[in-house]
């Protein structure tokens, strides 16, 4: 069974999902965009196969959908964990050891920034600013704030996401 294939999601057949996604796109101009979120949010991701699917039925080159994904940073063509930590690399995080934090995560983790554990169950970011400058090293954590971390924090942190 290839990987967009599986069941998942109370039994549904995420192609089955995707085909009827797409029918509604096909013909229309401008709707690319709107197709691949929707294929990403049935897949968490867009693998290749997935994005070969959506050429073929919108009649669009797969270089021009490449184009987009690569483009918007909302679009991911690896597997993505389940918890999404995004790390602040903003001046106030910079200055109050965002450095040592993400460094903590990584070497907890074993995995750089911008890569995903083997297990699937974190990946990790960094981001440009998370707007809580006054709680500064900020991270992120899906949709949980944590802030005023040190490295040693960071680690129980981690341990609360399974």
């Amino acid at each position: 069974m290839s990987e967009t294939q599986k069941c998942c999601c109370g039994g549904k057949n995420p192609l089955e999902q995707l085909d009827q996604a797409l029918v509604k796109y096909k013909g229309d101009k401008g709707t690319l965009i709107p197709a691949l979120q929707e294929a990403q949010n049935i897949y968490g991701y867009l693998s290749k196969e997935v994005l070969e699917r959506i050429a073929c039925t919108l009649e669009i080159p797969i270089s021009q959908i490449y184009g987009v994904v690569t483009f918007y940073s909302q679009f991911h063509l690896n597997p993505r964990g389940r918890n999404i930590i995004r790390v602040c690399a903003g001046t106030a995080c910079h200055v109050r050891g965002g450095k040592a934090i993400l460094k903590a995560i990584e070497d907890k983790l074993g995995v750089p920034a911008g890569a995903t554990t083997s297990d699937l169950r974190f990946t990790i970011e960094t981001v440009a600013c998370i707007g809580a400058c006054g709680l500064a090293p900020v991270m992120m954590i899906n949709d949980d704030t944590h802030g005023r971390l040190t490295p040693e924090h960071v680690v129980e942190i981690l341990e609360r996401y399974k």
